[in-house]
Order: structure tokens, then C-alpha cells, then sequence
């Protein structure tokens, strides 16, 4: 075995140039998929720890009539008492936070301009409302007690042309199904860097929320915030809320989770295409190696070495390339993998409705990914290496001493 390495080294360095572009495709292949699955890692994770902290919670009790898309205000579609169902939920151990929250549907306009709004009413103190908070890159975030202020995203605040301390009017539907219009000062500026939330989403207090759209005493739903993601069906087998509905954060992100599922699907048929190219490198390598070495295989042959041997030679060398190329290829990919996994990369304004795609996002590199993928391509590159190999061990020996002179 030790001679069929040695000969396969020789082999390989006898066009030392061809032989390292070759494994420098392995490696470029390679290197390719990791920055991929770790692009795809970061954001399917960012997306959907964006949906659960800004939008979804990980769990919602809800009454079992309300409908998100309309943020219906009905009393029968609202959560009465929220305050005493929250500190009861909040009293889990699980649980990290439970807030009451409530959602209503208007417009804000500024001059000649408007725009449509989610309006959610808050808990300022909260700690599930932390991301708005350390977002506020202008102005003041939120006290409770505040009756003429509202915090509303860059991107709004940039469509509107307004900046902290100036007003904007506000008209949203009521409780009993009229239109209330109120003027608000602009108390400050706030961005979570997830442009299809921060353009519609405003916020004002609780109590004012209630107060504007006259829910007094009532919330859409209570907003769950657990100490881990896992626990999700636990805490949910551990509540008691009757005449509620309980949504977990599956149940609310559930065009994410169908995303995700397509996503995989031509992430695979992406990676069989970049596997397939440096495959199909190594064959014509190998595919060239053999003819410009019939005659001496057909030496070899003729002087007694079995044609398993021959074969092992060949993929001895396809083993080297793949060793190589992989080498080259975890080198690259993990450089790459690190500089994203800092700086991200901007993509800009591409939130979809229904999913939390940030504006920047970061690759994530898992050690799940990094060994799955290492030993894909070096299956895939050693397989290459198969057919060449075989050609070259059913040689007979007179036909191959007499395809060269």
C-alpha cells in the first residue's frame, strides 16, 4: 500500500500545476457550501429569534375568536383582566416575561403625507419590550405614564419627514367601531434593523392604547417570552387558561417554518450542483491522467500488476486531490465563514410580510454543517476518482503499449 501512495504522489506531481488547480476546485467547492449553509444558518436563526423577541413571543394567550391580520377590537376577541393573567403566567419558572399587549389598526400623517400603521400598545418597563428600547437611536424611549408621545421607526419617521419633537397625527378604529384621531409628539426614533417591522410598527403606552381605542381593562393577547425555546411545549402543557387560546410560536410563524422547509429544498439542490462541478473536475483530471499514461499502465500490466492495484492507484490519487482540496477548502470556507460571522453583509430593504428577515445578516458556522459537508465532499471527490480508475484497470495490456509510442 505504501509503494501505491508513493507512486500516486509521483503521479499527481508530475503536472503539479493541473494537479493543484484541480484540488484547488475541490477546495473552492467546499469552501462554497460552508459559507452557504453557514449564510443559511444565520439567517434562519435571525429570522426567526427576530419573529419570536419583535413580533410573535414565544407563546400568545389569546381569546380563541381574535384574528391578527384585522387586530380586531371587539370585546369578545380580547383578553380580559391581561394584567392578572400575565402575573399569573410570569410566575413560572420557565417564563421570563409575560406582558399584555394590544393591537389596533390606523394611519399616521404628517402634512400631505400618511402612511398605515400597526399600533401596539406596550408595557415600556417590560423586559419584552427591551428590543425597542436599546433600539431608540433618537430621542427617548417610552415612560408609562406618557399621553401625547409615540415612538415610531427610522423607516416611517423617514417616509413622513419627521424627526423627535414634532407631531403627527393619529387615527385608528375603536373599540366600538369609530374612527379616534389624536395628535402625538414624536418622543423618539427607534430601529431594530428589520425594515418590514420597523416601517409599519408604531408604539405608545398601554394605558394610552387602551384609553385611545377604549379597551380599557383589556389587551389582544399576552405576549410569552420564555428562558429557552425548548421548554415551549412544556410551558404550554403547564398553563391553565380557560376560555383562552394558546398559540405557540410555531403556530404564529408559520410562513417562516413553510419557508424554511423550501428554502432546505434548494439549498440541497445547490449544494448536488456545486458537488457535481468539482466532481466532474476530478474525473476529467483522472479521465486525462489515464491517457497520457496508457503505455505505462500497460506496462504495469504487463509486468504482473493486478488490475485491483491499478485501480487503487488511481484512487490513491483521487484521495490525495480530495485531501487537498478539502484542506484548502475548511481553510477558505472558515476565513470567509468568520469575516461575514463579524461584519454581515447588507441586504437591505428585503423584509417579507409574515417573516423577520433583518437588514444584515451574519453567517453562523455549526459543527454539525462543517463535519457534514467535510465528509460529503470527500466522499463525492474520492467516488470521482471511481470511473477513471476502473477504465484504467480493464486496460489490456498489448492494446495500451501499442496507444502510444
Amino acid at each position: 500500500m505504501i509503494q501505491i501512495l508513493k507512486m500516486a504522489f509521483r503521479d499527481l506531481g508530475r503536472n503539479r500545476r493541473r494537479s493543484f488547480f484541480s484540488a484547488l476546485a475541490v477546495g473552492a467547492g467546499l469552501a462554497l457550501l460552508i459559507l452557504m449553509a453557514s449564510v443559511i444558518e444565520g439567517e434562519m436563526g435571525s429570522a426567526i429569534e427576530s419573529a419570536i423577541q419583535l413580533q410573535s413571543g414565544h407563546i400568545q394567550i389569546r381569546a380563541a375568536t381574535y384574528d391578527e391580520n384585522k387586530s380586531s377590537l371587539k370585546w369578545q376577541d380580547l383578553v380580559a383582566d391581561p394584567d392578572q393573567i400575565a402575573g399569573q403566567i410570569a410566575a413560572l419558572d420557565q417564563v421570563k416575561t409575560a406582558t399584555p399587549r394590544l393591537y389596533a389598526s390606523g394611519f399616521l400623517s404628517s402634512g400631505t403625507q400618511s402612511a398605515s400603521a400597526r399600533i401596539t400598545g406596550i408595557d415600556p418597563l417590560s423586559a419584552a419590550s427591551d428590543p425597542y428600547r436599546k433600539g431608540v437611536i433618537s430621542g427617548e424611549y417610552l415612560s408609562p405614564d406618557d399621553r401625547e408621545a409615540i415612538l415610531i421607526g427610522k423607516p416611517m419617521a423617514e417616509k413622513l419627514s419627521l424627526s423627535v419633537g414634532d407631531r403627527v397625527g393619529l387615527s385608528l378604529n375603536t373599540a366600538d367601531g369609530d374612527v379616534q384621531d389624536q395628535t402625538f409628539i414624536v418622543k423618539g426614533i427607534y430601529t431594530t434593523n428589520t425594515y418590514g417591522f420597523d416601517s409599519a410598527t408604531v408604539f405608545l403606552p398601554l394605558a394610552k392604547a387602551q384609553a385611545i381605542t377604549r379597551t380599557e381593562n383589556h389587551a389582544s393577547t399576552i405576549f410569552v417570552l420564555l428562558n429557552d425555546t425548548a421548554l415551549t411545549d412544556s410551558v404550554v402543557s403547564a398553563l391553565n387558561v380557560s376560555n383562552l387560546e394558546i398559540k405557540t410560536w410555531r403556530d404564529l410563524n408559520a410562513l417562516f417554518v413553510e419557508y424554511e422547509t423550501m428554502a432546505e429544498s434548494y439549498i440541497g439542490i445547490f449544494y448536488m450542483i456545486i458537488l457535481a462541478i468539482s466532481a466532474s473536475v476530478i474525473i476529467n483530471t483522472l479521465i486525462m491522467s489515464v491517457y497520457e499514461r496508457t503505455r505505462e499502465i500497460g506496462i504495469l500490466s504487463a509486468i504482473g500488476m493486478r488490475g485491483n492495484r491499478i485501480m487503487m492507484l488511481f484512487l490513491a490519487e483521487s484521495s490525495m486531490l480530495a485531501i487537498g482540496g478539502v484542506l484548502m477548502g475548511l481553510v477558505i470556507g472558515v476565513l470567509g465563514t468568520l469575516y461575514f460571522n463579524r461584519n454581515g453583509f447588507y441586504i437591505g430593504n428585503m423584509g417579507l410580510s409574515g417573516i423577520m428577515i433583518t437588514d444584515t445578516i451574519y453567517a453562523k458556522l455549526t459543527m454539525d454543517n462543517l463535519i457534514n459537508l467535510t465528509i460529503m465532499t470527500f466522499v463525492v471527490t474520492i467516488l470521482s476518482g471511481l470511473y477513471p480508475a476502473v477504465m484504467a484497470s480493464r486496460m489490456q495490456p498489448v492494446a495500451a503499449l501499442r496507444a502510444e509510442k
